[in-house]
């Protein structure tokens, strides 16, 4: 046997690296860490296992137990429900004729027969990346079958251990009654999963342990099966460069973003280039400081002069230099801003970390360069920087955005670009936005540490790619989630790396379900596409958050309402029964046709006041924490078709287009009325968004100049209503 500090010698497989401990070895080394197992004995023999199994009670578990035995249930070495003494000797004949002579020394393993239908999978898996992290799903045969589990990195509070189990799609199974069993104490659950998260701190020679099954028994959880491998061998892992304080960071990144005056490297006459776009897009958007463009002819450019060399430009009159310039004349480029008290460069040179390694060689020689200039550094190979309280618009690409709250950065210039294009179809602002191009010097995760840190940021929204640094990037998440949301959108999903054995935590823990985990752990919301993260940005940039999932769909045409209920279903948030006093307000306004429920479709009822009136009383009722309001623009879409006839502005049709209009208009007007007075969202939503050519329709130009989002269906009002029902409950802790 050995002992909780290691491996009996000569117990190694695989590759030389990790040592497989015996799942009675195991046990033993958990135990230690409060992990309930099932009672066992070991065994050496057939007449030892009926001993043993006399001594346990009736019906046992017999398994043939050694170190290099991992996956008993592939080798049908595993026994249920030996009813006596004569049932356990033939059992224990047959297992240790299995034996194989790579298995080396084995023994018998008597167990308790544990009952309870349902099992969990539990562990503790070492990511690249993020480092330990603790897992939790379903186990059994349903592991690898439906794949359902949740990672968060440790160490855990016991909050998020808390809150693990709620990840499972599945969590309904043993967080409630289930099948005449009761619901799993989660305390209990809870302790499991901080033992492993302290095994994990105390132990770094602990490479992985598995939990399968962790039955559920009555509420208890009990781990009827463990597997601990070793790696004798790892060295700790390096801690993560730490992110500076906010102080710090403001400090740092107030030239890049507020910037006295910007330097433009490499301007060129021809309006294909990048330096002569980044200086039209400057000048063109009004930005508020002074500008410096550097022309090596000296030529007017845009109708302004131009310098030949830094050298002319005044001494402390710029903070940053925008850098088009080819990276064999950067070094000195960087000398020069820097003499002149240029503080920041943002550098959309190419030819360094892509290009091979005597690009990556360049690019270690600007960070040491920038660091030794102490100039922050965005970059190379970006597309831009954006800061709209500046009217400052360093970038080599469109669009401008309007101004506003959100701030986007992105591993990927072009992406910058599509939040971009989002802001300015919704009319939803940009503070802030910033291509990290390589990353050299300054990556994501200190971008989004600066967010937290920044007062014209209320929601950050990010794409990225490459993790790098995880346990860095964790750190920052968790710092930015902790004051703002961040919505994020990951992309390489399709080539995220699997392990081996599906019915295995080390198998489990594909790289996008560990990042998925930390993004939960640390309450980032994760969406899809780009258009649904600035949706979800967006809404959470302008709507209040919900006091739960209690949702109302008001419409004014039947089958909307309906897809709207089918959606909030899908989305986890509650279509609640219609209170009776509410129902008895409506009904007080509108004929007896009206649908009597949730969703509410008052079935061309309603006269004058009456859609301002209903969305008024539902939002104002105490059960209900958010409505989604649909079917705006009907009345102007009709009122186009009548303006565009040939019988215009004839036969009272100018009237009642007037009129039509000016109610779609008042619609959208109240929805953001009522929702700023209660405090609660109304999200409005109608395919009217889009309409005909040269059509603005003007219910949804309501919503939007009102500073909303108009959702172009119910299911993406939906989707953004359960990223603030996310938020909300992780502000409140759940």
């Amino acid at each position: 046997m050995t002992t909780p500090e290691g491996p009996r010698p000569g117990a190694a497989t695989g590759s030389g690296e990790t040592v497989t401990l015996s799942e009675h070895d195991s046990k033993t080394l958990l135990a230690q860490y409060g992990v309930p197992c099932a009672r066992e004995v070991l065994a050496e023999d057939r007449d030892g296992a009926a001993r043993a199994a006399a001594e346990i009670g009736f019906p046992v578990v017999l398994k043939l137990c050694g170190d290099a035995i991992a996956h008993k249930t592939e080798r049908d070495l595993v026994r249920l429900g030996l009813g006596d003494a004569a049932a356990v000797e033939a059992a224990a004949t047959d297992l240790l004729a299995r034996a194989r002579p790579e298995d080396g020394p084995v023994s018998l393993l008597v167990a308790e027969m544990v009952a309870g239908r349902r099992e969990l999978i539990a562990g503790l898996v070492r990511d690249e990346q993020f480092g330990p992290c603790v897992v939790l799903g379903l186990g059994g045969i349903l592991t690898e079958a439906l794949a359902d589990v949740a990672f968060a990195r440790a160490p855990l509070s016991r909050d998020e251990a808390r809150a693990l189990v709620e990840r499972l799609d599945a969590h309904h199974l043993v967080t409630q009654p289930f099948r005449g069993e009761p619901a799993v104490d989660r305390e209990a659950l809870a302790d499991v999963l901080l033992g492993l998260s302290r095994l994990a701190g105390e132990r770094p020679d602990v490479e992985s342990v598995d939990l399968n099954p962790l039955i559920i028994a009555g509420e208890r959880p009990v781990a009827v099966d463990a597997l601990v491998v070793l790696a004798p061998e790892r060295k700790p892992a390096p801690e993560p460069r730490p992110l500076p304080d906010e102080e710090t960071l403001r400090e740092r990144f107030r030239p890049l973003f507020a910037p006295r005056g910007i330097v433009i490297s490499g301007v060129s006459a021809h309006p294909g280039k990048f330096g002569f776009v980044t200086y039209h897009n400057l000048l063109r958007f009004g930005f508020e400081g002074a500008l410096f463009p550097i022309q090596r002819d000296g030529e007017e450019i845009l109708g302004h002069a131009t310098y030949r060399d830094i050298a002319d430009v005044p001494d402390d009159a710029a903070d940053l230099v925008f850098v088009c310039t080819p990276a064999k004349v950067n070094e000195g480029l960087l000398r020069a801003s820097a003499a002149k008290g240029v503080r920041a460069a943002f550098m959309c040179s190419a030819g360094y970390g892509e290009a091979g390694e005597a690009g990556r060689e360049r690019q270690r020689e600007l960070v040491e360069l920038c660091d030794e200039l102490g100039m922050l550094l965005i970059g190379p190979n970006g597309q831009g920087v954006i800061s709209t309280g500046k009217s400052m618009c360093a970038q080599i690409v469109a669009p401008y955005p309007p101004p506003g709250r959100i701030s986007v950065a992105s591993q990927s210039g072009n992406l910058v670009s599509a939040f971009l294009n989002y802001s300015v179809q919704t009319g939803v602002g940009v503070s802030k936005a910033l291509s990290c191009g390589n990353s050299a010097q300054t990556d994501l995760a200190e971008v989004l540490a600066y967010f937290a840190a920044d007062d014209e940021t209320d929601v950050a929204v990010t794409y990225l790619e490459g993790v790098g640094d995880g346990r860095r990037l964790f750190d920052a998440m968790r710092r930015l989630t902790a004051k703002k949301p961040l919505v994020l959108v990951k992309g390489g999903v399709a080539a995220a790396g699997q392990r081996a054995a599906a019915s295995h935590t080390g198998s489990l823990a594909s790289d996008d379900r560990v990042f998925d985990g930390i993004a939960r752990q640390v309450g980032a919301l994760r969406a899809a596409t780009v258009e649904e993260a600035f949706e979800w940005a967006a809404t959470l940039a302008c709507q209040p958050l919900p006091r739960g999932p209690r949702t109302v769909i008001f419409t004014t045409v039947g089958g909307w309402g309906v897809l709207g209920a089918d959606a909030c279903a899908a989305a986890g948030l509650e279509v609640i029964p219609l209170p009776e006093d509410l129902e008895a307000s409506i009904s007080e306004l509108v004929p007896p046709r009206w649908s009597r429920n949730n969703p509410i479709d008052l079935a061309g009822g309603e006269t004058r006041d009456t859609v301002a009136q209903v969305l008024d009383l539902v939002c104002g009722h105490d059960g209900v924490d958010a409505v989604v309001h649909l079917g705006i623009g009907i009345q102007a879409a009709t009122a186009q078709v009548f303006r565009t006839g040939p019988f215009h502005p004839d036969h009272g049709l100018e009237r009642i287009s007037g009129f039509h209009e000016a109610q779609d208009r008042r619609y959208a007007e109240v929805a953001r009325e009522v929702s700023e007075r209660h405090g609660k969202p109304v999200l409005t939503a109608t395919e009217l968004v889009h309409t005909a050519r040269g059509y603005r329709n003007a219910g949804p130009e309501a919503v939007r100049d009102g500073g909303r989002v108009c959702y172009p269906s119910a299911h993406r009002a939906v989707g953004a209503l359960a990223a603030l029902v996310a938020r909300a409950r992780f502000t409140k802790g759940g």
